[in-house]
């Protein structure tokens, strides 16, 4: 089916609303940028193929998280990769202006790369969880429906690894 000028305007307005929140999920489960960007370019191609199909355009945000799942999970079948190989980089830049101190600047960067450290020891369906949450801004029913288990247990999981967090860092402090 050929789109349309409305759905190209449409698939452009989601584009540019998730392709960050997706390239972070997928960089956080990948941490291979050349990998992410093939596969966040994948997830899209798929989207602007598929725009017309989705008759509920509030599960759209669903369908691409579930796609990208998707594709993470066909690369790891592929490549007999362990999932929970997980050394990534942080994609947020610290930009510095005059209101933005150097120095809290800094300790944002080192609690990041202090909550992934700790995050990598923990099992792979709870950080997944967590990270649909905090780098995929989902809500608990779009992570439900993505990771295709009940509300409640999304909510149990991230209880529990946010009370792991807080234990671990709070040793550090």
């Amino acid at each position: 089916m050929k789109n349309s000028a409305k759905d190209i305007v449409e698939f452009t307005l989601y584009y540019n609303k998730y392709k960050c929140k997706i390239y972070n999920y997928t960089l956080r489960m990948l941490s291979d940028k050349m990998l992410v960007e093939d596969i966040v370019q994948t997830v899209f191609l798929k989207f602007f193929e598929n725009i017309n199909g989705i008759r509920n355009k509030s599960s759209i945000p669903n369908w691409l998280f579930t796609t990208t799942r998707n594709e993470i999970y066909t690369y790891f079948r592929g490549k007999k990769v362990k999932v929970d190989q997980f050394n990534v980089t942080d994609t947020e830049e610290i930009e510095l202006n005059s209101k933005v101190n150097l120095e809290d600047s800094y300790e944002m960067k080192e609690l990041k790369n202090l909550i992934m450290r700790e995050l990598e020891k923990m099992p792979f369906d709870q950080r997944e969880v967590y990270l649909l949450k905090e780098y995929g801004q989902l809500s608990y029913k779009e992570i439900s429906t993505v990771m295709g288990i009940d509300e409640n247990l999304v909510k149990s999981r991230l209880f529990k690894i946010r009370q792991k967090l807080i234990s671990k860092l709070s040793h550090l402090v």
